[in-house]
């Protein structure tokens, strides 16, 4: 299965943003899962199943707990094909970055100064 086929999919997204803050247990997983998508425990375990599969998420028995965790590797891959768009939202990102340092500096030094903002001038 591509990359982007399993991210695709909502709940599997979130399954993954779950397990970026650190390991958890499948029954952890479901009870997040069914509460947020209205999903049975066996459709949710098919998720888990598709991100083991595809290498998203490992998974590793810990007694008769299954402890989940996300795998960088395929989500290295990932970032290494939008690599090449990156093109398409870094400059304006930098330039809005740019521009909201600017507003900041000059609210600083307008109330430095003693002034309130320019109303004029403010968005």
């Amino acid at each position: 299965m591509h990359a982007f086929d399993v991210l695709g999919d909502p709940v599997r997204r979130r399954i993954l943003e779950l397990l970026a803050d650190g390991e958890l247990t499948s029954g952890a997983v479901t009870s997040v899962i069914q509460q947020e998508f209205g999903i049975s425990q066996p459709a949710v375990s098919q998720h888990l199943k598709v991100l083991r599969e595809s290498g998203f998420a490992t998974v590793r028995p810990d007694g008769a707990r299954r402890l989940y965790a996300v795998s960088t590797e395929p989500l290295r891959d990932v970032d290494v094909w939008l690599d090449r768009f990156r093109r398409f939202w870094t400059p304006p990102l930098d330039a809005l970055a740019t521009e909201l340092a600017r507003g900041k500096r000059q609210r600083r030094l307008q109330q430095q100064a003693g002034h309130e903002p320019d109303q004029e001038n403010s968005p």
